[in-house]
């Protein structure tokens, strides 16, 4: 079974304290704009390590495809 956007953005939720969080996709390929306080300081890279590791395994078992947008609160803000 392919995850939903919805249990994808529990995995994020559940890994990663997040002020703002959106998931879309279609099953396999996903989009999610991600704002966390945890990103402050952080580089582009860094920002997804974050995520990836909220993931985990599934990044290699269940999605195929993420792209994201990671801000802080007050680049969210901007």
């Amino acid at each position: 079974m392919n995850p939903t956007p919805e249990i994808i953005k529990g995995y994020i939720a559940a890994g990663l304290d997040c002020a703002h969080l959106e998931v879309e996709g279609d099953g396999q390929h996903f989009s999610a704009i991600i704002v966390s306080s945890a990103f402050a300081g952080k580089r582009p890279i860094q920002r997804h390590q974050l995520v990836y590791a909220a993931l985990g395994d599934r990044m290699r078992e269940e999605i195929h495809a993420l792209s994201m947008k990671t801000l802080t609160p007050e680049e969210f803000q901007k």
